[in-house]
């Protein structure tokens, strides 16, 4: 359903170093950097089928991240979202909610972890059984 997500950023370099890591425990690799005739530059991360970007703001206002709004990364184990999330913090990522793990709900059992990215982004990474 989705072809791709933006988020803002205020440190291209420092979310680069950050996506880089996280984005790499599922299997993205270096992203394509693009610098717009406007001067600011984004990062496009493709993998699987979608793309990750990290833009700095078109308009020069500070960017800002969505109060009640969440990025899923799809990952293919509870390992995998283990990783994820022990990567983020370590790259300078705040972990939040509950710890990584099992949880029900009414979609049935999934493992999650939550964490904010520097720029105060939501990221959450889901693997579903079965």
């Amino acid at each position: 359903m989705l072809n791709h997500v933006m988020v803002g950023t205020n440190d291209l370099d420092r979310a680069k170093r950050f996506y880089d890591a996280v984005l790499g425990t599922l299997g993205a690799g270096e992203p394509f950097r693009h610098t717009a005739e406007s001067g600011h530059t984004r990062l496009f991360y493709m993998h699987d089928g979608s793309t990750f970007c990290v833009s700095e703001p078109i308009n020069g206002e500070p960017a800002t991240h969505a109060n009640g709004g969440t990025i899923g990364f799809k990952c293919s184990s509870p390992e995998q979202v283990k990783a994820f999330h022990d990567t983020a913090v370590a790259h300078g990522g705040a972990s939040i909610e509950e710890p990584p793990g099992l949880r029900s709900g009414s979609l049935g059992p999934m493992h999650l972890a939550y964490v904010r990215d520097p720029d105060g982004n939501k990221l959450c990474a889901i693997h579903r059984p079965g």
